[in-house]
């Protein structure tokens, strides 16, 4: 039996292509989809009603207003939710921690180039929390080798996770492979879609890639990401 985890910023909370999104994931068909730039709007209520009619009855989301992006979880199986960043003053509802039987996963959006306290909210999470699953578009990497030049900010909380035990998905499979989730107007490549996963759970980790005809097809500006994982 395979599981299938499906990540993606959705830009902006769909607009315009909403049902393209919404057909997409359906398509897709994973067991749990995790949305980042999720509005609480019109679409974001037909893209929850869309789901939960063909399936996936298990969802969560932050109570941002309509007009700001936040994170967004359906799940065909049952879990638990809560929002490890809600006392933040900024930036709250970027978070969720949806809690499965056998392990906690936690989906993220970190702002581009902003100040945030978001990395030490999630490395304070995961210092009690093994087995868990980290997705999401982070807004980071490492430089020259998720990006051609050293833009990158949060580099070195970037490289902690693994310091912690925690495995970057896509290089699990791919080694140095140069593959980006999201292009520049001038071209440039940039991958700031991560998966990562607790060490324990390398033994089932089977697959991790992007999709990037959905980028290419301007349904979003980035690439879903999907982990398999045998169980």
């Amino acid at each position: 039996m395979t599981l299938k985890i499906l990540s993606w910023n959705i830009l902006q909370g769909g607009g315009s292509r909403i049902q393209s999104i919404v057909n997409f994931l359906l398509e897709q068909n994973a067991d749990i989809i995790c949305l980042s730039e999720f509005h609480n709007n019109t679409n974001g209520y037909f893209l929850r009603s869309s789901l939960l009619k063909s399936g996936w009855i298990h969802q969560s989301t932050g109570a941002n207003a309509a007009e700001n992006n936040t994170v967004f979880v359906a799940s065909k199986i049952p879990f638990e939710s809560s929002y490890p960043a809600k006392n933040l003053d900024t930036y709250q509802d970027l978070m969720i921690k949806a809690n499965f039987s056998a392990f906690s996963l936690y989906n993220n959006y970190f702002p581009h180039k902003k100040e945030h306290k978001l990395f030490d909210i999630l490395f304070e999470e995961l210092h009690s929390n093994s087995n868990a699953i980290i997705v999401g578009d982070l807004n980071t990497g490492k430089n020259y080798i998720d990006q051609v030049g050293d833009s990158f900010w949060y580099q070195k909380e970037f490289s902690t996770l693994e310091k912690n035990n925690f495995i970057d998905a896509f290089r699990f499979f791919h080694k140095e492979k140069k593959e980006y989730s999201w292009y520049s107007h001038q071209g440039n490549g940039y991958r700031y879609d991560h998966t990562f996963f607790y060490q324990t759970l390398s033994a089932i980790a089977k697959n991790c890639y992007y999709l990037h005809e959905v980028r290419e097809q301007k349904i979003s500006d980035h690439s879903p990401m999907i982990l398999e994982l045998g169980i």
